[in-house]
Formats: C-alpha cells, sequence, structure tokens
C-alpha cells in the first residue's frame, strides 16, 4: 500500500471524506459502491466493488462462447476494468484500465456499432490499439455497471446485425445476472 499522507477524522456519524484528489484518481464516482475489508493490524481497507468482477469465472465463460459464435474477440468489462477476455490475448487485455471513450459509451446506455469508413474509432482499452465493433452497456437495476464490447477482427470487417444481436443480448443477460 501507498501513503497519501492525507488525514482525515470520523465525524459524528461514522463518515469519513475521501479527498477529491484521490476520488479522481481512483475513478470514484458518488454512489460508487466500495468494499471493506479489515485485518488483524488496525488496518481498514476501501476498495471498489464491480459485480461484474464477482461473476468473473461466468464472465469468462460467457465471453469465450460468444468469442466461438461471431468469430470476433470479446471483452467484458467492469465500469473501470477488463474482467473477462476471449479471442485475443488474456495477459494483454485482463485488468487492463479502460478508456474514457469507453466510459462514455456506458454513461450513455446506448449501443455503439462501428461503421464502415468511420474516422473516430471506439478504442475500449487504454494503451491497446484494437479498435470496437460493437459496445452494449450492461444495465443492472437500472445502473450501468459496464460494458460488452466485441473487437474488430484484424481483417477490419465491421459487425453484422448479428453480431450487434449478440453483444446486446450478453449485456442484457449479464446485467439480469447481477439482479438475482
Amino acid at each position: 500500500m501507498k501513503a497519501t499522507g492525507i488525514v482525515r477524522r470520523i465525524d459524528d456519524l461514522g463518515r469519513v471524506v475521501i479527498p477529491k484528489e484521490i476520488r479522481r484518481t481512483m475513478r470514484i464516482r458518488e454512489g460508487d459502491p466500495l468494499e471493506i475489508f479489515t485485518d488483524n493490524d488496525g488496518e481498514v481497507v476501501f476498495k471498489k466493488y464491480s459485480p461484474v468482477g464477482e461473476m468473473s469465472p461466468f464472465t469468462m465463460t460467457y465471453a469465450d462462447v460468444m468469442s466461438r459464435a461471431c468469430g470476433m474477440p470479446v471483452l467484458i468489462c467492469d465500469r473501470d476494468h477488463v474482467v473477462a477476455v476471449a479471442g485475443v490475448s488474456r495477459k494483454e487485455f485482463m485488468e487492463r484500465r479502460i478508456s474514457a471513450q469507453l466510459e462514455e459509451i456506458i454513461e450513455q446506455r446506448r449501443t455503439k456499432v462501428a461503421v464502415a469508413g468511420e474516422s473516430k474509432r471506439t478504442q475500449p482499452v487504454e494503451g491497446i490499439e484494437r479498435y470496437a465493433g460493437v459496445v452494449s452497456p450492461i444495465i443492472s437495476s437500472g445502473d450501468a455497471i459496464g460494458a460488452v464490447c466485441l473487437l474488430l477482427p484484424e481483417s477490419g470487417a465491421v459487425p453484422n446485425e448479428g453480431d450487434v444481436k449478440l453483444a446486446q443480448v450478453a449485456a442484457a443477460f449479464l446485467g439480469k445476472q447481477m439482479e438475482e
């Protein structure tokens, strides 16, 4: 763990304020769930909670099946990181931070589809030059909690209507799974 040098007092209701700089750096937004851990040394650790990440073994299998069905690489992300990968190197993509572009699409709650000849393509993962063919946000209990991304194949072929529907169904299914 890294010391920040910031000290906060707990108020009479048991609340503590997480400084703005830390919230911005860690991408913690109002309403984000935080998981609380403690240990025997008296440490209390707050960690961003990811319902999508909690389903990691399931989402990994789901991504595998999807990738085989559509012949495109598949990423499943929470609001911060890639949590499941199929059709490309897992080492390269797993736990990588999602891009601001992908965050915006998740916030907008609308499926985004790449169009042939489009100049502004969506790069879903920071630092990796691969682009999304389809991005479908995962909505659970009214909250946008992640996305299903079909990456454009190396050939650059744009997704067809079936690929778009597959991503939308997968996102809807995962959203429903989170609710149960």
